[in-house]
């Protein structure tokens, strides 16, 4: 994920869909892509996805071997020590895929409180903000802007580190999004086994509600329109990126849930929005990964100011997160 100011270590320290100035170099500019790749809002406002959306891409910096849709590969699940995965639910298949390809390894539909043997709630190199802006209620992991005791916005991260990692799948969340300036909600795949810069990353879903009208990533309201995918093979300091996607031209993805998907095969990486596919570049990425969530703020949301709405009203509310491997 992608901070414009280059603080960090991880995140895409500055997906290019962090900007407009560089949305353009990301293959994003204001159409979000190639011409003709705008989703359709219909007039019962659903949106169906052309049938050419996806827009294979070669790998810059992968193997840039070609992976067909068939070919998953062996794939692992592994938990950290002393701390297992939720249990699967019901044999569920990923949204719009044929459920016999694949067998669910984790599953929180969070119904039964947050799981602290599952999830921590800081990315690893920063502390907890002891402030509450997260909760499990309502059967939804909830994540809201919030100001800490010195007044300041912090971050916060939801994470699976140490405690779950997969390699190759299919993960899968259902979310609603929350508005305003300078909020960054996130749902991505990350590995930090080995020191920087090698730091493999997925980014499935990021949003820049604050970026307003003119920025393609969001409307007058700053209600979220768009989200972008990314996709880091050996880190965000060996850029660039082997694939990107700006999907824009959306409903407010602040007023309903729906669902932020990725396909992870051997050579091949496809994104799904409410089960259509999207985008896919083939790309060899064979790190294991760990799910985070999380909600940040700035890049290209800008920052957050009196005017951003903070509490549980405008969380980023997540229904499930789920992840399957391939049948063998």
């Amino acid at each position: 994920m992608f901070n414009l100011t280059l603080p960090r270590f991880t995140k895409s320290i500055a997906c290019c869909a962090s900007a407009v100035v560089l949305l353009a170099a990301c293959g994003g500019g204001s159409g979000g892509g190639a011409a003709g790749s705008d989703p359709i809002l219909s007039s019962n406002g659903s949106v169906s996805l052309p049938s050419n959306s996806s827009g294979s891409t070669g790998s810059s910096g992968s193997s840039g071997s070609t992976g067909s849709s068939g070919s998953t590969g062996s794939t692992s699940t592994q938990t950290g020590s002393g701390t297992s995965a939720p249990a699967p639910a019901a044999n569920t298949g990923p949204y719009g895929q044929n459920a016999a390809n694949y067998v669910m390894t984790f599953s929180d539909e969070f119904e039964n409180g947050y799981n602290t043997k599952v999830w921590n709630d800081a990315i690893w190199y920063e502390g907890s903000n002891a402030t509450k802006n997260y909760a499990v209620e309502d059967g939804m992991m909830k994540i809201w802007p919030q100001r800490d005791a010195a007044g300041n916005f912090f971050n916060r991260t939801i994470d699976t580190d140490g405690k779950y990692y997969q390699t190759y799948g299919y993960f899968e969340i259902e979310a609603k999004l929350p508005y305003g300036k300078g909020v960054w909600p996130a749902f991505w795949l990350f590995n930090h086994d080995q020191g920087a810069p090698i730091r493999p990353e997925i980014d499935i879903l990021e949003a820049y509600p604050g970026g307003g009208p003119n920025s393609g990533w969001s409307d007058g309201n700053l209600k979220p329109t768009a989200f972008a995918a990314t996709i880091w093979p050996t880190g965000i300091d060996h850029a660039p990126y082997a694939g990107h996607k700006t999907l824009q031209n959306l409903p407010d993805l602040s007023s309903g849930f729906h669902k932020y998907a990725v396909k992870w095969e051997p050579n091949k990486i496809t994104f799904f929005f409410d089960g259509k596919e999207f985008y896919s570049a083939n790309v060899s990425m064979s790190n294991r990964m760990y799910i985070l969530l999380d909600l940040w703020y700035g890049s290209a949301s800008g920052t957050p100011d009196g005017l951003t709405p903070t509490g549980k009203g405008n969380a980023y509310e997540v229904k499930y997160v789920r992840a399957w491997q391939f049948k063998k």
